[in-house]
């Protein structure tokens, strides 16, 4: 007999007190040990539609609900007593008869007060999305029989009802069709298969092999398994590629869950293989280290071949196994070497400004070695044009620049992923034979060059990432370094972690599509969410103090709500307006944590800047200070020194107040003080 979880009892279990918890556990193992055992008290629920339902005692007034049949025992639902027994009341459990797939599914006639938004002919008409769709064809998306007529009278907002109460892989489809897209054709199942082994299936019930997988399950909350993929995610995760391949998608598509099963699935499907999973921050690195443990720590030895890094760790770290330590020189030294060279120079002075953006996002990211070099470089993303003889007088002061470095033995960080790839090009032995690397928009020249030649697999390379959150490096052209994605890309439309409404306001600031250099182009129109929630709010304050009293109080009511503190995030543009984060939460009493590059784990409510929120999730999100000249930052406006980089500067941060925003998933705080951004016109739709 299968024993299974479901996503709704994990759901429910969570809700439970921890003492409450424990004994939830207890009754669970017991049932899979030994369900016929007389202290588990299984009874039989009377008065429901589906006759497979059971309770179990858990304790005076806690009953699991659970669903038996000749070949499975499913754990649906934990609560208190008449709680528990209205849930099951509610439902069934039932096999689609055009999927195949498993689906728990309301009762269309026990939940007669969700009233569901349709047209009606005394009223004014309103547009039904669905009205003219044929049965046979929702049928075939996996929506339930009973809820056919629903979805087509539903209006707009109907439908995102509607949603809320269908099984996961039927909202999706009704989103889909009412954006005027046409969903993927799900997997047919023949009568003869498991309905449990649907993939659609395995999205909300899990199959418990053993006890230890079963601890492992209880042990961590359902979002936080990282084990159920859509489909389409696990035709990419399987995909044999023959080159370079990325995956796309907008904040909450799952790319890096499938940059996660990707690199498990390599590992079983090539026993002797080591993989890299790799991104450019360290605490990316620490949260993808956290969901692969949680993924497969019931397999360790496949745990010994996949290795977690952060670039710039992994990059010294190879150096030094290689060659030696390396001392790195600090951006501010480098400054301060460029401008002493400049002063020496007899030439027209040039702002110190413009050659360190120069130093940085020309010389130094290219890794230009010769005057021959920086003359023919394109200087991708610098308009500004320089005649040959200006471009001498600055490689003449960055000449002096390199020659101060070598002789005081520090080096750049690019120059430490330059020496790798030189080094690596020419072995015949690899540290790795596949690379994925996640948060790809945001990994450097440098550093594509680097992990183009950790392998020599044709299909080692594995990118994540969206476009439309590069908010650290400047564009530029993947394919003129030889890692050519184009006929290898694939971009996923399904948001499984932020809600309708916060993603749409989201998606506000930026545009319908995003493009790279090389053509590669995003559609994001096509994205739905699967849930809904509070609409965001956008609040604007005449002084910071009224600020911060306001988002205490908004922090007070999430607590009072059922969110815990470690869900909820507070994030301001830069660290310099921090501070208003933390006098709020000090208001409202509540322990946090500021997150830093050392500082990788929060204890209570996270404060953080917006660049290092990049990654996370929240139940409940905060963005505090999103003031005129805080974002966008006006000292980048004004130390902006070509006549390009204001619109990337004015691209970067729409970039980043999307990123700060699509880190909640229920509930969205944007506030300011007075005046405030120009982008909270955008946000609000105006």
């Amino acid at each position: 007999m299968q024993f299974l979880l479901a996503d709704t009892f994990t759901d429910s279990l969570s809700k439970l007190t921890n003492d409450e918890q424990k004994a939830v556990k207890t009754t669970v193992f017991d049932l899979q040990v030994d369900p016929a055992h007389p202290a588990i008290q299984l009874h039989r629920i009377d008065r429901v539609k589906d006759k497979g339902f059971w309770s179990a005692r858990v304790s005076r007034d806690i009953r699991l609900i659970v669903h038996k049949s000749r070949s499975s025992m499913l754990v649906c639902y934990v609560d208190h007593h008449d709680k528990a027994y209205d849930w099951a009341s509610r439902r069934k459990l039932e096999r689609h008869p055009k999927t195949g797939a498993a689906q728990m599914v309301l009762i269309r006639e026990r939940i007669e007060e969700v009233k569901i938004t349709q047209y009606v002919e005394t009223e004014a008409p309103q547009h039904r999305p669905l009205q003219h769709a044929d049965t046979e064809k929702l049928l075939a998306y996996g929506i339930p029989q009973d809820w056919i007529e629903d979805v087509i009278n539903a209006t707009e907002d109907g439908l995102l009802e509607l949603a809320e109460l269908l099984p996961a892989e039927a909202a999706e489809a009704l989103l889909t069709l009412a954006t005027g897209n046409e969903p993927e054709q799900p997997v047919q199942h023949t009568a003869d298969e498991n309905p449990f082994e649907h993939p659609d299936a395995k999205r909300r019930f899990r199959i418990m092999e053993n006890i230890e997988e079963l601890q492992l399950a209880l042990d961590y909350p359902w979002e936080k398994w990282s084990v159920f993929l859509h489909p389409a995610q696990l035709e990419t995760v399987q995909q044999n590629f023959n080159g370079p391949a990325r995956v796309s998608g907008s904040a909450g598509t799952g790319k890096t869950i499938v940059a996660l099963h990707r690199a498990v699935w390599l590992a079983e499907q090539n026993p002797d293989a080591r993989v890299l999973l790799t991104t450019f921050s360290g605490i990316l690195a620490s949260a993808l280290e956290v969901k692969l443990t949680r993924l497969i720590s019931s397999r360790p030895r496949l745990k010994e071949r996949i290795e977690v890094h952060a670039l710039p760790e992994l990059a010294l770290r190879l150096h030094a196994s290689l060659f030696k330590p390396v001392k790195l020189a600090e951006e501010d030294y480098i400054a301060t070497l460029i401008a002493e060279a400049a002063s020496r120079s007899e030439a027209q002075p040039f702002r110190k400004a413009f050659l360190m953006d120069e130093w940085r996002d020309v010389a130094d990211a290219w890794q230009l070695s010769s005057w021959e070099e920086y003359r023919d470089v394109l200087r991708t993303g610098r308009k500004t044009r320089l005649p040959e003889n200006r471009r001498r007088e600055i490689w003449t002061i960055f000449e002096q620049v390199h020659q101060r470095l070598s002789n005081e033995g520090l080096t750049s960080l690019n120059a430490v992923y330059k020496t790798l790839e030189q080094t690596y090009a020419t072995k015949s032995r690899f540290p790795y034979d596949f690379v994925l690397v996640d948060e790809s928009q945001d990994i450097s020249v440098a550093q594509l060059r680097f992990l183009s030649k950790l392998s020599s697999v044709p299909n080692a390379l594995f990118f994540a990432g969206d476009l439309g959150q590069r908010i650290f490096r400047q564009p530029f052209s993947w394919k003129s370094l030889g890692v050519d994605i184009r006929g290898r890309s694939r971009t996923l439309h399904i948001n499984y972690r932020t809600s309708h409404q916060i993603r749409s306001q989201a998606d506000l600031l930026l545009g319908p599509e995003v493009s790279d250099v090389d053509g590669n182009t995003e559609k994001r129109n096509r994205t739905v969410s699967v849930f809904n929630s509070q609409k965001p709010q956008i609040l604007i304050f005449g002084s910071d103090s009224e600020e911060q009293k306001a988002v205490a109080k908004w922090i007070q009511d999430k607590l009072d709500n059922g969110v815990k503190a470690t869900e909820i995030g507070l994030f301001t543009r830069t660290m310099d307006e921090l501070n208003r984060a933390e006098a709020a939460v000090k208001a409202a009493g509540v322990p946090y944590t500021v997150l830093s590059d050392a500082v990788r784990e929060s204890r209570g409510i996270t404060l953080s800047s917006m660049h290092l929120a990049k990654g996370l999730e929240f139940r409940a999100v905060a963005v505090m200070a999103c003031d005129d000249e805080i974002i966008p930052l006006q000292s980048r406006i004004e130390r902006n020194t070509d006549e390009a980089g204001l619109e990337e500067i004015y691209n970067t941060e729409r970039h980043l107040l999307y990123v700060a925003c699509t880190r909640a998933r229920d509930y969205l705080l944007v506030t300011a003080t007075e005046p405030e951004s120009e982008f909270l016109d955008d946000l609000r739709g105006t």
